[in-house]
């Protein structure tokens, strides 16, 4: 049985459930986005139409997501050896950004309503948070799991993480001012919501940097493949190491490898000791390597040179 044949079935099937539900949360959103715009034309509720703007920007980090993971999907080609992986990324940082963004303006707008309190205009603002928490939490189940496996994803689902924080802070300070006028938990909750954002983001734009920088993944050490890697018999030497990730899930290495004279016959043998190392321990599953004889090795001749394919 052909096990990768198996394997990329089953991820073309979880990419295409995965696509939509991304489509039908951002129907959703475009949905009440419209029903919002509409009903404050109607009624002539500024809060309706302000709403409808921060629910259509929840829709347009859904949309990046989608675009990005659309691409992400397309093969690789003569101008893009490696594919198009690093689109997810892209889309990642984009969105990680502008809630970023939103973060330090929820900051700002919580300092200023420290020295300046604003009154809740009644109770449709509390009814239009109701409205917009629902849509939310739909969103939230269509991409929740999606969330765990994607950095793409994760951003746009803190997207509406956030905008649902947003509607629980409206709907309880709302409340509390409307009947009791405590101004405070408004601005203790804009505070707590703004600091959630600006963290979350930090951490997940961190790590979207790290791959887009090439850097070697958080859980390698370097000298520990090398020393793995020279334990394997008649390997003599590691150098000109390089581990970097391609996504959150594509690892790759290239790597000189010095090897003894006796084991010439075997570079087969130690190619495949080796792929099945990275592979195991690393879980490295793209590796080229340069194999170098130990007489020459010292005068940089390399005299052979082997592609380790991916299992």
């Amino acid at each position: 049985m052909n096990t990768s044949h198996v394997h990329t079935e089953h991820v073309n099937v979880k990419n295409a459930d995965g696509i939509r539900r991304l489509i039908l949360a951002l129907f959703v959103n475009l949905v009440l986005t419209v029903v919002q715009v509409i009903g404050g034309i109607i009624s002539g509720s500024l809060a309706l139409v302000a709403d409808a703007l921060h629910n259509f920007s929840d829709a347009a980090s859904l949309l990046i997501a989608l675009i990005a993971r659309r691409w992400a999907e397309k093969p690789a080609d003569e101008n893009r050896t490696f594919g198009y992986k690093r689109a997810e990324l892209i889309g990642a940082m984009i969105n990680l950004t502008t809630l970023i963004l939103i973060g330090i303006y929820l900051l700002f707008e919580a300092i200023m309503r420290v020295f300046e309190t604003e009154p809740i205009a009644g109770w449709i603002v509390v009814i239009i948070a109701c409205i917009a928490l629902v849509i939310d939490v739909i969103t939230a189940v269509l991409t929740y799991t999606m969330s765990k496996d994607s950095l793409n994803i994760r951003a746009a689902f803190l997207h509406n993480v956030a905008d649902a924080l947003s509607s629980v802070a409206v709907i309880i300070a709302g409340t509390l001012i409307i009947l009791y006028e405590w101004y405070i938990v408004d601005t203790v909750c804009t505070f707590l919501i703004a600091g959630y954002v600006l963290f979350h983001g930090y951490v997940e734009i961190k790590s979207v940097i790290r791959i887009l920088m090439q850097s070697v993944p958080t859980d390698i050490d370097i000298n520990e493949v090398t020393k793995k890697l020279e334990e394997i018999e008649n390997i003599k030497e590691v150098h000109h190491l390089h581990v970097w990730e391609l996504n959150e899930h594509d690892r790759s290495l290239e790597a000189h490898v010095v090897i003894s004279e006796s084991g010439h016959q075997d570079a087969e043998k130690i190619k495949g000791q080796i792929k099945d190392i990275l592979n195991e321990s690393f879980q490295i599953s793209h590796s080229t390597i340069e194999f170098e004889y130990e007489s020459q090795s010292n005068n940089n001749n390399c005299c052979d040179n082997s592609i380790i394919t991916p299992h």
